[in-house]
């Protein structure tokens, strides 16, 4: 059985696959175009219709990247500034120094078999 993803990743491809191919379609062969009525059978026509082929693929790309690069500059906007390195640092290593005076002191090994021994002598 499919996932959900891959049903959707089928979908995208074939979608793309069939705008690629009308795209090739009708910039290099237009006079489909004017078989199924969309357009006059005259050369200027099948002229028009190349150059909307090409002028309309161009404008979605171009507003695309514009419209990305105004995305990015809004998210630099209206992001605050990183803290400096210095200021980074130094709450680090005051979370260290918290860390080792909190800890206690970490028992030795021969105390704790001193300790287990004494248990052993109680019993």
């Amino acid at each position: 059985m499919v996932s959900k993803d891959q049903g959707i990743g089928g979908a995208i491809l074939v979608v793309c696959v069939v705008v690629a191919v009308g795209y090739l379609v009708t910039l290099f062969y237009p006079t489909w175009l004017s078989m199924i009525g969309l357009i006059a059978n005259t050369a200027d026509a099948k002229q028009n219709a190349q150059f909307w082929t090409i002028a309309i693929p161009v404008f979605i790309a171009f507003v695309a990247i514009l419209f990305i690069g105004a995305w990015i500059g809004w998210t630099m906007a209206t992001t605050p500034p990183p803290k400096p390195i210095e200021e980074i640092t130094t709450e680090i290593e005051e979370k260290k120094d918290d860390q080792k005076v909190e800890e206690p002191a970490p028992a030795t090994e021969a105390a704790t078999t001193e300790d287990k021994s004494a248990a052993k002598k109680k019993k």
